[in-house]
């Protein structure tokens, strides 16, 4: 092995040269059985997308699911059966990051905005998220979307409370930092087209960049992952090995330095080809079936 193979494999976090794929998916195994700080939950089964109302009983199937392996979860929405997950989690003993989706709807925004305060009154709520992506999708203006966070603030004062967005936006945007309880950063080398051998050293960068932006308020990587099927992004290649070697690596990484981050997915939902191309449908530890995908 050369100095330059060598040097990239440090870079990788684990030397994954000698392992054949049975010896890769045991250790991916170990390192899931040992847990993880915190999981993104999927809520659409097939042929599901946002906007259907989903039950109860398919959100307590799924989180009973996750269970043994996540401390905490985190929730993208407060309507449309979103609402029972953080509830569900608090009854099977998870924790909960809670996000109101925001969007360029108004009238969606108040439902949510009302369904995460009154999930937090009702104590279902941990961490509160206003809005996912918002000014990197840009359906809010950095004012509208501040003026959400002061509301939900004012109304929930004791829950902790911030807004998640690509980790960019808070240097490019100091009063998101300043406004937030706790910075969530979403930290994706994969979508920013870094090569699997330099993502473990691309996300620390990340991570690093949202701590400076922050000035010393709690960072948390509410997003990260990498998918296991789909078409390349530059030097970005989806695939099983891949995607195994980087769920080893950000565990690794979060136990050791004492990271706290929420991976991203659950399972894999095929609703997201639309918005994001073939890849979109392969980001979960768990296949559209429920079933573990290594």
């Amino acid at each position: 092995m050369s100095y330059r193979d060598k040097k990239l494999m440090s870079l990788a976090g684990i030397d994954y040269s000698n392992k054949t794929l049975d010896e890769l998916k045991a250790l991916f195994r170990k390192v899931l059985d040992n847990g993880m700080h915190g999981l993104c939950f999927s809520l659409y089964e097939e042929g599901q997308k946002p906007g259907d109302i989903i039950s109860e009983q398919q959100v307590r199937r799924r989180m009973e699911i996750i269970k043994p392996y996540t401390s905490w979860v985190r929730t993208f929405s407060c309507t449309d059966g979103n609402e029972f997950i953080p509830k569900v989690a608090r009854e099977l003993g998870i924790k909960t990051l809670v996000g109101a989706w925001l969007g360029d709807d108004p009238e969606i925004n108040e439902r949510e905005v009302a369904g995460l305060i009154q999930l937090a009154k009702e104590g279902f709520v941990d961490i509160a998220a206003v809005g996912n992506e918002v000014l990197y999708r840009g359906d809010l203006s950095e004012d509208e979307l501040l003026d959400f966070m002061a509301r939900v603030k004012k109304e929930i004062p004791d829950v902790p409370m911030g807004t998640v967005d690509a980790y960019y936006e808070f240097s490019n945007r100091p009063r998101l930092g300043e406004a937030s309880d706790v910075i969530l950063a979403n930290c994706y080398p994969y979508w920013e087209g870094c090569g699997f051998e330099y993502s473990l050293v691309y996300i620390k960068q990340m991570y690093y960049q949202a701590m400076h932006a922050g000035r010393g308020k709690k960072v948390i990587i509410t997003e990260t992952g990498w998918p296991s099927q789909g078409e390349s992004l530059k030097d970005a290649h989806p695939s099983v090995e891949n995607a195994m070697k980087y769920f080893i690596n950000i565990q690794k990484w979060a136990s050791q330095d004492d990271i706290e981050s929420f991976y991203f997915s659950s399972f894999d939902e095929s609703w997201k080809v639309g918005a994001e191309g073939d890849v979109g449908a392969y980001w979960g530890i768990w296949d559209k079936n429920e079933k573990l995908k290594y």
